[in-house]
């Protein structure tokens, strides 16, 4: 639904708007970026407040930066590094820290990362903004999704819809990332998803 709906608004385009991307970490954003750099001018917005420790932040930001640098591209890449504040997130999740992985603490950290990032597109007078959390076969695309749909209204900036992991997205970033040697986190990247991560390990 989501990817047909991608096809047509790149189907019908008629020249090269510029698009702010959030993006959650390189080996997410390889396929994005791919993909969506034959139609658009792409900034990745790096805004991620919810990573914890600072150390695993940097690190995934690096992999960013890195990416970008090697990526080879039709239309212009860029980069808007935003501050990391840890603060961020825990205020948006207050009540929420034992909800399950996959829960409403994990709607309210979309929200909180796509919030920031329909912002940033209208202030800088963005043609669209868009995420890449919907190529992770671990997200809800269809709540990724209505929340760019309230955010478009909320920002009056056009936002582009996706579910980034249809036609083999999600492969395709796990290929990208070993061509270019990437590192692939096992966790999301929020203390809570750690935590539910290293308890499923120890029960393998």
């Amino acid at each position: 639904m989501y990817q047909e709906e991608l096809d047509k608004i790149i189907e019908n385009l008629d020249y090269t708007p510029n698009l702010l991307l959030h993006s959650c970490c390189a080996p997410c954003s390889s396929y994005c970026i791919e993909y969506l750099s034959n139609y658009f001018n792409i900034t990745i917005y790096y805004y991620n407040p919810n990573i914890s420790p600072v150390e695993e932040y940097e690190k995934r930001k690096k992999e960013q930066i890195k990416f970008i640098n090697e990526f080879k591209t039709k239309n212009k890449l860029n980069i808007i590094d935003s501050d990391y504040n840890y603060d961020d997130f825990l205020n948006v999740i207050k009540g929420l820290e034992n909800e399950p992985e996959g829960g409403s603490r994990c709607s309210k950290c979309y929200l909180l990362r796509m919030d920031s990032t329909a912002k940033k597109a209208s202030d800088l007078k963005y043609d669209y903004f868009a995420t890449t959390l919907t190529v992770s076969p671990y997200k809800n695309s269809k709540k990724i999704n209505e929340i760019g749909y309230l955010l478009e209204e909320k920002y009056k900036i056009k936002y582009l819809p996706s579910d980034f992991k249809k036609k083999n997205g999600y492969k395709r970033s796990i290929e990208l990332s070993k061509e270019y040697n990437l590192y692939r986190q096992n966790y999301c990247g929020c203390v809570f998803s750690k935590m539910e991560r290293e308890k499923y390990e120890k029960c393998k």
